[in-house]
């Protein structure tokens, strides 16, 4: 039996990428991606970059990481890394978007990185379990309903764009003490922005997202499993490919409903919502 497993790297960085040279620089990061036999989903944007690789080991990843940072003269990138049992993606590609995370607002931009807003595990760890504070996901509804942190707001937003609107008719407090969160880290650098321009005075942000969370604290405020938009479906407290979860073939959510398919008599899994229908 192969016991390999791939590693897998999901970073994002904020720096300006001049709009004239996109095309360029994505044909070279697909070009070297192929040449060393990188997989995954880059998009890339004049505001920065944002993606999820993979490959047969980490040094290809951190050399293609390297690649990645010179390319675009960028410091080093920091990713947060796990690993599968099979490939997660079967290609590589870039895609160009206006946004490297699709708020609708191009010119809302993060704070600067490390900056206090920013919470390390350990002190977001320790404010949750010490503090009276309102935790906030930033994630999409199909996402949350696998897991999140205990206790967490769930605004049940079909996409991170709607999630500006979601805080006009919130009615959360805009003077309390609010730790928000998502998978990597990537939403709550404009999700944090975004509430301080609408005048909330008391915003942190869980750096590197739920993934950095449990690297540290598996079974802990973190409950269930975190959604991963790759083959894996999510991963589990122990950043392990899921072993509950499907993708459901009709829209693409997690799925852990089994049905027997009654066009082809086989086993299938769908997920709840499609079930029902």
């Amino acid at each position: 039996m192969d016991s390999r497993k791939y590693s897998i790297a999901a970073f994002y960085h904020f720096g300006p990428v001049p709009a004239a040279q996109l095309e360029s620089l994505s044909q070279r990061m697909v070009d070297h991606a192929n040449s060393v036999n990188v997989r995954g989903l880059v998009i890339l944007a004049t505001e920065g970059v944002n993606g999820t690789i993979s490959a047969e080991t980490k040094e290809t990843l951190e050399s293609y990481l390297n690649f990645i940072s010179e390319l675009l003269s960028f410091p080093k990138l920091e990713p947060k890394w796990s690993e599968a049992e099979i490939w997660p993606f079967k290609k590589f590609a870039v895609r160009i978007r206006p946004e490297i995370v699709t708020l609708g607002k191009p010119e809302v931009q993060p704070l600067p990185p490390k900056s206090p807003r920013h919470l390390p595990p350990e002190e977001w760890h320790r404010m949750m379990e010490e503090e009276d504070v309102i935790v906030l996901d930033t994630r999409n509804w199909y996402e949350t309903k696998i897991g999140k942190f205990a206790g967490a707001i769930d605004p049940q937003i079909d996409e991170f764009r709607e999630f500006s609107d979601y805080l006009d008719r919130s009615g959360i407090p805009k003077d309390k003490k609010i730790l928000i969160y998502c998978t990597g880290g990537i939403r709550c650098e404009k999700a944090i922005v975004e509430m301080e321009n609408k005048g909330f005075k008391n915003v942190y942000q869980l750096e590197g997202g739920i993934l950095n969370y449990l690297a540290k604290y598996p079974n802990q405020k973190f409950e269930g499993e975190c959604f991963v938009f790759d083959h894996r479906v999510a991963v589990d407290q122990h950043l392990n490919p899921t072993k509950l979860y499907k993708m459901c073939p009709h829209c693409g959510q997690p799925a852990d409903q089994k049905i027997q398919c009654r066009r082809c008599d086989s086993e299938a899994v769908v997920c709840a919502d499609c079930l029902e229908k």
